[in-house]
């Protein structure tokens, strides 16, 4: 309940107010579960709004009737794997049950966010587009918006518009807006990283005009993950520009809080918030720092992330890497052919042709540099 009240302060600083992060969603099923929303709510805060998720049932739908929600996420499989084989059910008769439950939130006045699990092996036009034109109805019906979120739930969607359905992510939003009349606002994407296609296909969605994207922090997810919700603020910026009221640096305060207290293991080169993420260890890319940090950094990281690039010192770091490092530790500007800074290098030097792997650790520089600059 604690990591869920922080997490949610943290998601709601990375939005800033700015509305780009625009919902979290919340189970129901625990008493944890719900205490977690009740703390989030009671916090106040406008963004991220709290709605939750629940399968296509009476029981569950129950759970956001008694907490008071606005808005829920509703299961909706599509694709017959889990129509016919989980759900036991035909076609019709999935259909019928999924918009019995979405008529259910709309006469408590809740908005039905529909998942459409596992769009990406449905029958799009045999299913998903008459279950979409379906569920347009009711929006009509009731003069209230339902959401539709398409979940590419393998993983096995693909950014090419040459590409066929179900797997061709320009082809499903365009015949979701298109086709079955959603328009693009009510639509989000859903992915999964089975294929290494976890952020590009939500961007091309986007870029079709689907307006939101789903994903968690860091990725974490199911199997190979989801999209990680802070690429996508990176993203946003690239495609739009910055906004000033988004707080960037909360990638990097958000990194740390998972990695110190939460323990999660982030690898070293991971995007954005790995430790190496912007870290150079050759020579050469560390002299070009040295003369334009432009040339060998991707964007100003310590201006937008609070993190000013580094280098770690190996046996292809030279004078410059050296020089780099002292500079950045100990905020000088040494020259390259100092002899201190050339008698640190002779020890890097030594250390790798005496058989050593690794990279040269920070405590072993800061101690070669007080005993080379007498600091």
């Amino acid at each position: 309940r604690r990591s869920s009240d922080l997490i949610y302060k943290l998601l709601s600083k990375l939005d800033g107010g700015s509305g780009i992060i625009r919902a979290s969603e919340f189970f129901l099923y625990s008493k944890k579960d719900r205490e977690a929303v009740e703390k989030c709510r009671e916090l106040g805060l406008k963004y991220p709004l709290v709605t939750s998720w629940i399968r296509a049932v009476k029981s569950d739908f129950k759970l956001v009737k008694e907490i008071g929600l606005d808005e829920t996420g509703i299961l909706t499989s599509c694709s017959d794997y889990h129509v016919f084989l989980k759900l036991k059910k035909t076609r019709k008769q999935a259909l019928q049950m999924y918009l019995e439950i979405a008529r259910a939130a709309l006469d408590e006045g809740i908005v039905p966010r529909c998942h459409f699990e596992d769009v990406t092996r449905a029958d799009f036009y045999g299913f998903v587009v008459p279950f979409a034109i379906e569920l347009m109805k009711l929006r009509d019906e009731y003069k209230k918006d339902v959401k539709i979120r398409l979940c590419d739930t393998m993983g096995y969607a693909v950014p090419w518009p040459e590409a066929t359905l179900p797997r061709s992510t320009p082809k499903l939003v365009h015949g979701m807006i298109h086709d079955a009349g959603v328009p693009g606002h009510l639509l989000e994407w859903h992915g999964h990283n089975d294929f290494h296609k976890v952020l590009i296909n939500p961007v091309t969605a986007w870029l079709y005009g689907c307006a939101g994207c789903n994903g968690s922090l860091l990725g974490i997810g199911e199997r190979t993950g989801n999209t990680p919700v802070e690429a996508m603020v990176i993203e946003a910026a690239q495609i739009k520009g910055m906004d000033s009221r988004v707080n960037y640096h909360a990638i990097t305060e958000i990194a740390e809080y998972y990695h110190k207290e939460i323990g999660v293991a982030i690898p070293a080169n991971f995007p954005l918030i790995g430790r190496d993420f912007n870290t150079t260890r050759a020579g050469i890319h560390a002299d070009g720092l040295l003369k334009s940090e432009e040339i060998y950094n991707c964007f100003d990281t310590a201006k937008i992330l609070g993190r000013p690039p580094a280098v770690v010192i190996t046996d292809k770091s030279g004078a410059a890497g050296i020089k780099h490092w002292i500079d950045h530790h100990y905020n000088t500007n040494v020259a390259k052919d100092d002899p201190r800074l050339l008698k640190i290098r002779d020890k890097v030097d030594e250390e790798y042709e005496s058989g050593r792997t690794t990279c040269i650790s920070d405590e072993e520089m800061h101690a070669w540099y007080a005993e080379a600059f007498g600091g």
